[in-house]
Formats: structure tokens, C-alpha cells, sequence
């Protein structure tokens, strides 16, 4: 595993434990560099003042807020110093919640707590008391020199904590254009639930896969061997006439039926595994 973030300690009523916290989740997006198309060399973005065009130094950049159309209040590496939050290396808990109570929405990023030798006892005593209870832990920490709300659950024998969104950071959705509460056709509403009963079935996520960062590896592969890849067959969607909801939910209900559960995501895997055995051949045949 990755080196720490940071050691520090999970603080609850009068019990420290020692942790570490760890990463819990990597990005797999892929990078891309902008280049000069006629001799493929890399392009730098250059900082250039707005006013008098010219190029300026990274000596010469402060950092301003704007309060009106133009106008800024500079702020000074001081300034930014003195507010600071103290960085503590502590999670404290403050109080404890039912998870239901959390809007999902307000989850951001999770860590791992890992815990020091001397505080696994601890650790693992809290662990279980959390899983026994339903309820996380309401917490306080700073990371990188800001203050964040975070959630402190189990999963698995792991202690993670969940960073999460201050209250005024989520959009309010009465701002949206959206449908009034209303109450549903009986014979939908029945269908609907048929439907969603065909679709359903336990939740693995292994069985998902990034197809579309997969499918442009290959293409680089392919490309960087010299070779090109097939222009894949994008299907047509049918067309339909069918303007009437139960009419079109009855005919989702018959679909669903005859792929049976997990269909399209099978199929999927299935194109990428024979995707990935085609790559592995080429690879062998060329060594």
C-alpha cells in the first residue's frame, strides 16, 4: 500500500487510538497531452496577464478574490497562514448518527483508517460497536491544511472515513424543473414493479467494467504496434412509434424477460474478454 497520508488518532470521548490514514480509492482516468499537430511536440500553457499581454512568472502571481465584476481583494501567503486550520492529526468524532440519516449525497471521498500496534484492540472494539449499532461517527479532520466533515464507518475489518460535503455545498433540487409528486396508474405502477423485480438481482460490483478506458487501450496498443483497429459497429437504436407509457413498459417487461438478469452486462464482458485474448495472442505471435 501506498506511504500514510498522514499518523494521527481517532478521538472519541476519552479513547485515542493511533491510525494511519490510507488511501481507499485510485482513479483509472487516462492522460492526455496536447501536441503541436505538425511535429506531434508538446504544447506549455503560458501565463499571460489579461491587461498588458504579457508573459508573467510564477514570482509575480498573487492570489485575489473577486467581489465585483474586476475587482479583487489580494490575499498574501500570510493571510492564508493566519486562518489555517490547526493541523491537528486527529479524527474527532463528535457525535454519532444513524447512517439512514445521511443524505448519500453528501459522501465525497473515502480513506482508510489503519490502525497503529498498540491501538488495534481499540480499533477493532470500535469497529465491532459500530457494526452492532448502525450508526457512524460524525468527525472533524484536517487533511492538507482544510477542515472537513467526515463520516467514520466500518467496512469489512476496515475502518473508513468518509469525507463528506458541508450542507450549503449541495445544490438545492427545488431549483430543477421537475414533475410533482403524483399519484402513478395503478396497472403502471404494477408494471413498473414487475419490471424492476425482473431487473433485479445482488449487486457485484466486479462484474463492471470501464469498457470504454479498456477499448481506447487497445486502440493505443494497436496504434503504437503500427497496427489499426476496426471502427466498431454501433447499432442503430429501432425506431418506434410506441408513444403510450404502459405500452412501453410492457414491452420492457418482455424484453427483460427473455435476456434474463445481468444479459447486457455479460455481453459487454464477454466483447472485452475476447477483446483482451485477441491483444494477448498479437502479443505472443509478435515476440
Amino acid at each position: 500500500m501506498a506511504h500514510a497520508i498522514w499518523s494521527g488518532a481517532i478521538n472519541f470521548g476519552l479513547v485515542t487510538i493511533p491510525v494511519k490514514l490510507q488511501t481507499a480509492i485510485r482513479t483509472n482516468d487516462l492522460r492526455f497531452n496536447f501536441l503541436h499537430k505538425t511535429d506531434e511536440g508538446r504544447i506549455n500553457n503560458v501565463r499571460r496577464c489579461s491587461l498588458d499581454g504579457e508573459e508573467v512568472s510564477y514570482d509575480d502571481l498573487v492570489r485575489g478574490y473577486e467581489y465585483e465584476k474586476g475587482r479583487y481583494v489580494i490575499l498574501s501567503d500570510e493571510d492564508f497562514k493566519r486562518v489555517n486550520p490547526e493541523a491537528s492529526q486527529s479524527v474527532d468524532i463528535v457525535q454519532f448518527v444513524e447512517l439512514s440519516e445521511i443524505d448519500p449525497m453528501l459522501f465525497d471521498k473515502p480513506y482508510y483508517l489503519e490502525p497503529e500496534k498498540r491501538g488495534r484492540h481499540a480499533y477493532a472494539l470500535l469497529r465491532e460497536a459500530l457494526k452492532e449499532s448502525g450508526k457512524v461517527g460524525i468527525a472533524k479532520v484536517v487533511i492538507r491544511s482544510r477542515e472537513h466533515l467526515a463520516a467514520l464507518k466500518p467496512s469489512g475489518d476496515a475502518l473508513v472515513l468518509e469525507l463528506m460535503h458541508f450542507a450549503d455545498e449541495i445544490v438545492d433540487a427545488t431549483s430543477l424543473d421537475l414533475p410533482a409528486q403524483e399519484t402513478p396508474h395503478q396497472n403502471e405502477m404494477k408494471v413498473a414493479r414487475l419490471l424492476i423485480d425482473t431487473m433485479t438481482e445482488a449487486f457485484d460490483v466486479e462484474q463492471f467494467r470501464d469498457t470504454y478506458r479498456e477499448e481506447i487501450l487497445a486502440m493505443i496498443e494497436a496504434r503504437a504496434a503500427g497496427k489499426e483497429t476496426p471502427q466498431a459497429e454501433v447499432a442503430a437504436p429501432k425506431a418506434s412509434n410506441v408513444v403510450n407509457l404502459m405500452d412501453v413498459l410492457q414491452r420492457s417487461l418482455e424484453e427483460s424477460k427473455k435476456r434474463g438478469p445481468g444479459a447486457n452486462d455479460k455481453k459487454s464482458t464477454h466483447a472485452t474478454e475476447a477483446k483482451a485474448k485477441k491483444t494477448t495472442r498479437r502479443k505472443k505471435s509478435a515476440a
